[in-house]
């Protein structure tokens, strides 16, 4: 019987255990549950049945439902007292229903006591190669980063509507080599063209495990309503960071183009990465959350692979 002391007495030790909850598996997702699998019960959001064999591989309880489909989500309320989003939104407009359904359907019972919303650092927008710190006002100039900035705004709300402890992750450029796509091997295979010196930009990284650590940290660290820029220490411009990878993989060095030139000849998708400069501040994440980094500089990273 339970005891006195305890409501849950001498239950066994998985009825026992918190709860986290997981929108979004994917690579980050997973990093994050092989973390704290073994120490609490993690679930986890997804809108595949064909990822549930590989989710409870992994150690994680998969949830079947659509942030598209409001209906799909109810089952989530009340079911963690942590929640981790990391489901990007919809590929247009600029609202994210997604994280907007998200939150509704967690406020349908006791809200969870701690939320953590991975943003990106687009939210910025172009600051011309300054050093960005979180205080920074935000100035998406693309669409997707306009979507990102009303997610955040709708994480914060709830935060304090609901007293709920939220964060706000904002993140650059994710790699890691054992990630798909996570290495710049296929662009540098590829002969994909760099700006030149006078035209470049400065770019920011992070590891994929150094970014799940930072996610598990959030959870239990991170303040009220409070946003932090998760990067590494690097400070490179997006040319000297693609010579320094083909140096390091043996592959022949980018050309360097002006920027006119790239406006002709690259998709706008990479255009709109290289159109935006900005050297973001990692202090708050070290100082708040305690973040100590496994691989402070990208190629440190690429070179642990290696």
């Amino acid at each position: 019987m339970p005891s006195i002391q305890s409501p849950l007495g001498a239950l066994p030790a998985r009825f026992r255990r918190s709860r986290l909850l997981i929108v979004g598996c994917g690579d980050i997702g997973l990093r994050v549950a092989g973390l704290l699998a073994h120490k609490l019960t993690v679930r986890a959001l997804t809108t595949q049945v064909a990822r549930v064999p590989a989710l409870r591989a992994a150690g994680i309880t998969p949830l079947v439902g659509n942030l598209d489909h409001a209906a799909t989500l109810r089952r989530l309320a009340g079911l963690a007292p942590r929640v981790l989003h990391l489901a990007p939104p919809a590929g247009y407009g600029t609202r994210d229903g997604r994280t907007l359904a998200l939150l509704r359907a967690l406020s349908l019972r006791a809200a969870p006591t701690a939320l953590v919303y991975a943003s990106t650092s687009g939210v910025y927008g172009d600051c011309a190669g300054a050093c960005v710190a979180e205080v920074r006002s935000l100035a998406p100039t693309t669409v997707r980063a306009q979507r990102r900035v009303d997610a955040e705004t709708s994480v914060r709300f709830f935060g304090r509507a609901a007293r709920v402890r939220t964060s706000v992750l904002r993140v650059p450029g994710i790699y890691a080599p054992n990630r798909e796509g996570g290495t710049p091997i296929a662009r540098l295979r590829h002969g994909t063209p760099v700006l030149d010196a006078a035209d470049d930009v400065y770019t920011n990284h992070i590891h994929a495990d150094d970014l799940a650590r930072a996610c598990v940290l959030a959870l239990w660290r991170g303040k009220a309503q409070r946003s932090y820029n998760i990067n590494d220490d690097a400070a490179l411009k997006m040319g000297d960071y693609f010579t320094a990878a083909a140096a390091l993989y043996g592959l022949p060095v980018p050309p360097r183009i002006s920027r006119a030139q790239a406006e002709r000849e690259i998709s706008p998708m990479q255009l709109s990465f290289m159109s935006e400069s900005r050297r973001m501040v990692n202090t708050r994440m070290k100082r708040e959350l305690g973040l100590r980094l496994h691989f402070p500089h990208v190629i440190d990273g690429l070179v642990a692979a290696t």
